[in-house]
């Protein structure tokens, strides 16, 4: 059948649009879903000197009484899911900063200490003080606390009130079948800004007559919303659309009716800069495997690191604390001990960030990343900036890694970075920087350390082993630095300096 275009169905909203606040007393049952339980926080919570679980609220009603608020949190109703997503995607939210920070360093210290462990059962005595397997430094603490975020993904699904157009996170898991999709009003660390996107978001899908894709084999359309910022004030939406079996004139319409809505329609308030959306069947398509169609604006957003200007295509790589990541590029200088002699080899490069803001403290940057358009953004990124002792590699890690080191013959000294995704790094990659002579000093950053990354780490470090062809001299873990680039969460971005 074929779609009738509506006329300006947006300005009269249905009472559904609206979005009742309130819980409907058939969705009462839900609200006894509980939040996942989070071993690692709470024995974390528990390790701390004098720690009490009453303790965030307590303070929090002593703050309000102080401000003559009285001593009652009526912001929010008890056990509300707005409060419920901000413990589940914020949980250190209630916190002082001061004592998120103390957390996370807990959190690191036991990653350490287990390292350790792990090496010690491979015969390497690595342990320090404590119990760890290097000096741990004091966690950086992030410049920004709340609305640090430069890109947010919204996810589309039902409602507490039943609605399944609501724009938001999730509370609950598919799993256990008790997936409940909240709005972001209440998360600290996503700028307001994202937050309106997705409330014009929702607002939009809402009015259409077509259904959000919840689960692919049961249709629908209407999926995620990606919003990316930059000090600049530019915006990107990225709108994700399953198109089922509509034609390509259904197709023109929707895109139509989007382009319209947020250029001079009520989205037009979010003042978009770059307008994409994404045709996919599959979940988080890259551009190879799904094009990102450009509806309106610019094809890029830029933003400054350390006196650079970086071009950003939507589904390039960028650290998503601003602020923080020129403290972590500065750092990794530092680390690095790079001179004008070296070659600094920035695996999983993104967008070129790390070695072109050293480019000018060493002889060459060579970079390797999977994204293409990440690839393009940092070849633009260094012609602009005036850097040409740079050269960019576009593939997976694991096949141009090796092919690039196996006749590596240069004599000048190779300090080597990777900041790889919560996967960690393939095994063809360790082994290549293993077997690489010249790599004396390799920088791990890592944003979840507890998980593929310890793999890693022990990789790096094992005596050689001719049956996984680990033919070169091991690293030693020498220092270590957390960078706290997610405040109100329980995440931190871990700096390993391996040596050998």
């Amino acid at each position: 059948m074929k779609l009738m275009r509506p006329t300006c169905w947006w300005w009269a909203r249905c009472a559904v649009g609206n979005g009742a606040a309130a819980l409907c007393p058939t969705m009462a049952l839900s609200c006894a879903l509980r939040l996942r339980h989070r071993p690692l926080l709470s024995a974390l919570l528990s390790s701390l000197p004098g720690w009490d679980r009453s303790l965030p609220a307590q303070k929090a009603a002593a703050q309000r009484k102080e401000k003559g608020q009285g001593g009652e949190d009526h912001s929010l109703p008890c056990a509300s899911w707005e409060e419920r997503l901000a413990n589940a995607v914020t949980p250190l939210w209630r916190f002082p900063y001061q004592e998120q920070l103390q957390v996370k360093y807990e959190s690191q210290r036991k990653i350490l200490q287990t390292l350790a462990s792990c090496l010690e059962k491979l015969g390497i005595d690595t342990q320090q003080p404590g119990g760890l397997c290097c000096p741990l430094q004091p966690i950086v603490p992030s410049p920004v606390i709340n609305g640090y975020r430069n890109k947010s993904t919204f996810s589309v699904n039902r409602g507490p009130d039943g609605n399944p157009k609501t724009v938001g996170f999730y509370v609950g898991t598919g799993k256990a079948r008790n997936i409940v999709c909240v709005k972001a009003n209440h998360i600290e660390n996503i700028p307001l800004k994202h937050k309106q996107v997705a409330q014009c978001y929702e607002d939009f899908i809402r009015n259409s007559p077509l259904d959000s894709c919840l689960l692919f084999h049961e249709g629908g359309h209407w999926r995620e919303l990606v919003v990316r910022t930059t000090s600049y004030g530019h915006t990107m939406a990225i709108i994700t659309f399953h198109p089922q079996d509509l034609g390509q004139e259904e197709l023109a319409t929707q895109k139509s009716l989007l382009k319209e809505f947020f250029t001079c329609g009520p989205g037009a308030v979010c003042a978009l800069t770059s307008l994409y959306f994404q045709e996919s069947t599959m979940t988080r398509c890259s551009h190879e495997q799904a094009p990102f169609q450009l509806l309106h604006g610019e094809p890029h957003i830029f933003e400054e690191v350390l006196g650079l200007k970086f071009r950003i295509s939507p589904d390039a790589f960028f650290q998503v604390n601003t602020a923080g990541a020129e403290a972590l590029y500065q750092t990794v200088g530092e680390l690095g001990q790079v001179g004008g002699d070296t070659i600094l080899l920035d695996i999983c490069c993104g967008t070129g960030a790390i070695g072109l803001s050293l480019a000018r403290q060493v002889s060459k940057i060579i970079g390797i990343e999977v994204v293409e358009k990440a690839i393009e953004d940092a070849r633009w990124n260094a012609a602009f900036n005036g850097i040409s002792n740079c050269e960019f590699h576009s593939g997976k890690a694991e096949a141009v890694l090796p092919q690039l080191l196996s006749s590596w013959e240069d004599a000048r000294p190779v300090v080597a970075v990777v900041n790889p995704s919560r996967a960690g790094l393939h095994y063809r990659v360790v082994r290549a920087i293993r077997n690489c002579k010249s790599i004396r000093r390799l920088i791990y950053i890592s944003c979840k350390p507890e998980g593929e990354a310890m793999r890693n780490f022990t990789e790096f470090c094992c005596p050689p082993d001719p049956r996984k062809k680990l033919l070169g001299d091991p690293f030693t873990p020498t220092l270590a630095i957390p960078f706290d680039m997610f405040p109100h969460t329980v995440h931190c971005e871990l700096v390993l300096l391996l040596t050998r």
